[in-house]
């Protein structure tokens, strides 16, 4: 189990959902597998994006953290990941491009 220490906390603040995975991709391409990211973000539709992101990229999707003032989600790193488009987080990168 991951203690409160090992946790990344990622603050989305109003971002949209493009920006918003932008960010979260960059991050975790920085962290080790297994570290767990805790997105905080006013994105209305981040409980739905998120899940179907982590489904694209292979990473884990723990779903929100309860108790914080925010809303809060949580994300684990895979080591196994499909990297996505450039410009477009939400679409796996093409081969060979």
């Amino acid at each position: 189990m991951t203690g409160a220490r090992d946790v990344v906390t990622i603050d989305g603040g109003d971002l949209g959902c493009a920006r918003l995975l932008l960010l979260l991709r960059d991050r975790v391409a920085t962290l080790p597998a297994g570290a767990v990211v805790h997105l905080i973000t006013a994105d209305p539709v981040a409980p739905i994006d998120l899940p179907v992101w982590c489904h694209l990229t292979g990473h884990a999707y723990l779903g929100t953290v309860d108790g914080t003032p925010r809303p809060t989600y949580a994300v684990r790193v895979e080591e196994r990941v499909v990297p996505t488009d450039a410009d477009n987080p939400w679409r796996a990168a093409r081969r060979g491009a």
